[in-house]
């Protein structure tokens, strides 16, 4: 049957807000009810499966002595995008029935509050990989203190509180409420609709169903806005310039030992003043030697881009067209067809954020240790295929450091022995 309606003639009560279809702009987000259920459904039997056996694979090394700093970041990323998982049966059932919540008001604020809380969990487990594997590969004396385990346990427990600060106040705003549409194509079974005689006017129908807000209410929507923009500048502009930064760097490094050989040479003073010989230490990697680590860090540099990109293409569009959403949604600055495009691309891009909960433990399948490192078979880090690049500069940054304290004697011993002759 079709309906017509006025919407000054809809008598509402005070605890029904009015759903944004009966604005005067409307927006059709039927397409929703399809494809997020599909696309969370999928997330979820593949984040269970991946998650799960990195974790259950990591905790075969019982003892915590067998653990790498690596495989202690990944346990943590494993962990949140497990708990992330977890959370999205709620989701596909209340898409499934159309946006109806049906698992109360506590359910809808814990829902929303592990959504976005291990979402940026993920997003700084992975800004913290990133920082990790800059500071071993460009930097891997000087951060010999932050290869602890204990320090990077403390790294992690202090992205958990800091993160838990961050999202504690989508609790407040996520919550559940009466909303009023149209019903189209006549009333829906099973829910509670209203229907209302005007006369020569035709007929309104109309249901009341309860939804678990995603953002804020409406009355509530302008104190929601300053919050989630600060949200996305800290927990996720900030830390994706962190990682193209450092990867960046990784890259660069790498590049440039692709086309020449592994060479550390300092001079030093007169040995001792007295002799006239310079001393020289140097260490070269013959081309034998050389030549099978190129390919280990060309890998690594395919492997570092694959990653920045994914992790830009899951994120990026979400946050981009989130805050869009949000920035328009309050200024009302836009046409009726721009906001619908904005609520559409924000709308579709969500799942494809939630796809990196699984892409990360695959990732570490496919360019990871296989045999996960832990159970004392390997020192390899998160990526084996910068193991070797690591290792060169480890013992080239160790030589020059060693290199130039003995030149530093060297010129003291001349010093003192001058003082002698003098």
């Amino acid at each position: 049957m079709k309906t017509t309606t006025s919407i000054s003639n809809v008598s509402l009560q005070p605890d029904v807000h009015n759903h944004s279809a009966l604005h005067s702009c409307s927006m059709d987000e039927s397409y929703k009810y399809i494809i997020l259920p599909l696309c969370y459904s999928l997330t979820f039997l593949l984040s269970l499966v991946l998650n799960s056996t990195v974790l259950l694979r990591s905790y075969q090394c019982r003892s915590g002595r067998q653990w790498n700093t690596s495989l202690i970041y990944m346990v943590n990323l494993a962990s949140t995008d497990l708990m992330y998982s977890l959370s999205l049966p709620f989701l596909v059932a209340s898409y499934v029935m159309r946006d109806h919540w049906v698992f109360g008001d506590f359910m809808c604020r814990l829902v929303r509050f592990l959504f976005y809380f291990n979402l940026y969990c993920s997003i700084f487990f992975l800004t913290c990989i990133s920082v990790h594997r800059y500071m071993g590969i460009c930097h891997p004396i000087r951060t010999i203190a932050l290869e602890s385990k204990r320090a990077v346990r403390g790294i992690c427990a202090t992205v958990w509180v800091i993160v838990f600060i961050l999202t504690c106040p989508i609790v407040r705003f996520a919550k559940t409420g009466d909303v009023l549409r149209k019903i189209r194509g006549g009333m829906n079974k099973g829910t509670n609709s209203w229907l209302e005689n005007r006369g020569d006017a035709g007929k309104v129908e109309v249901e009341v169903y309860r939804n678990c807000w995603d953002d804020a209410i409406d009355s509530e929507f302008s104190e929601y806005v300053p919050y989630g923009i600060v949200l996305h500048l800290l927990g996720f502009f900030f830390p994706f310039i962190v990682i193209a930064w450092c990867y960046s760097q990784v890259v660069w490094t790498i590049f440039q030992t692709l086309h020449s050989q592994p060479q550390v040479q300092e001079e030093g003073g007169m040995c001792g003043g007295i002799e006239g010989v310079k001393d020289r230490t140097s260490v070269s990697i013959s081309g034998s030697q050389h030549a099978p680590y190129l390919n280990r860090r060309r890998k690594s540099i395919k492997t570092i881009i694959t990653i920045t990109i994914l992790f830009a293409l899951c994120f990026l569009p979400f946050h981009i067209t989130h805050t869009l959403f949000l920035v328009l949604k309050e200024t009302k600055a836009v046409e009726c067809q721009t906001m619908r495009m904005v609520s559409i691309c924000y709308k579709i891009t969500r799942p494809l954020a939630s796809c990196n909960s699984w892409l990360n433990a695959l990732l570490y399948f496919i360019t990871g240790d296989k045999s996960l490192a832990c159970c004392g078979r390997t020192n390899a880090g998160h990526n084996t295929h910068l193991l070797g690049l690591y290792r060169f500069l480890e013992d080239r940054e160790r030589l020059r450091i060693k290199s130039k304290a003995i030149h530093i004697k060297q010129r003291k011993l001349m010093k003192v022995t001058r003082n002698l002759q003098e």
